[in-house]
């Protein structure tokens, strides 16, 4: 599928209710992160991240978020989501490639995030991108109907 054209902008704790509604957007209220735990996050020394824009009638919408942390010689993405309406583009992908030259700018030699095991797209794009599971953690994932999902961690080398 071709990728659509974007525009990474960079965020901090300024960015923190547009990084909300993203977040909101992308895995539903319920689950969604607030204002004030993105400005919290943002503030911590390490933390970094992107916002994905892409064109529309009223100027650059935001429709896509990565927020990552790195720490001595790991970063781990903490949060990444694409709106549903246009998943599949390669704004995710463009998200984690970010995530990970960064991470090596801050000396980060591996890169690690938490994919649910009920999530193949995500499970198959951290795949294609060089990822590789490393770990398990048994019902991380809280969802609306009152199940849990395991998380499948993975890691992959930055350079």
């Amino acid at each position: 599928m071709m990728a659509e054209a974007f525009e990474l902008v960079a965020v901090g704790p300024a960015h923190a209710r547009v990084l909300s509604m993203l977040h909101q957007g992308a895995f539903g209220r319920d689950a969604g992160w607030n204002e004030g735990a993105f400005a919290r996050l943002l503030e911590t020394p390490g933390t970094f991240g992107w916002v994905a824009q892409v064109a529309g009638a009223e100027g650059p919408q935001p429709v896509a978020l990565v927020v990552a942390r790195a720490v001595a010689d790991e970063a781990e993405i903490l949060t990444i989501g694409t709106l549903p309406s246009v998943r599949r583009k390669g704004l995710a992908r463009g998200l984690v490639r970010a995530a990970a030259a960064e991470a090596a700018t801050c000396g980060a030699g591996r890169l690690f995030l938490e994919v649910a095991v009920d999530n193949p797209p995500g499970v198959a794009l951290y795949h294609a991108l060089g990822f590789e599971e490393v770990g398990r953690r048994k019902r991380y994932y809280a969802r609306p109907d009152g199940t849990r999902a395991d998380a499948i961690v993975m890691a992959r080398a930055v350079a």
